[in-house]
């Protein structure tokens, strides 16, 4: 389960961004609104949770190391 926390600054960091992407998807033709967003959002914070987990377990690994 994704941790309510990290979902938010997930989206906080995808809202961030939010703008320049706008800006790209109209230059090539795409028209961008918040209904068409939400699957993408969606996603985007399943890809920072997994990224987020692997780099939680690597810095857990290496810290047994030492």
């Amino acid at each position: 389960m994704i941790n309510q926390d990290k979902t938010l600054q997930f989206m906080q960091i995808a809202m961030k961004y939010l703008p320049e992407a706008k800006e790209q998807l109209d230059q090539a033709g795409v028209e961008l609104s918040m209904e068409l967003i939400q699957p993408f959002m969606n996603l985007f914070t399943n890809v920072m949770q997994e990224a987020y987990d692997l780099g939680r377990e690597d810095a857990l690994s290496e810290k047994e190391k030492k």
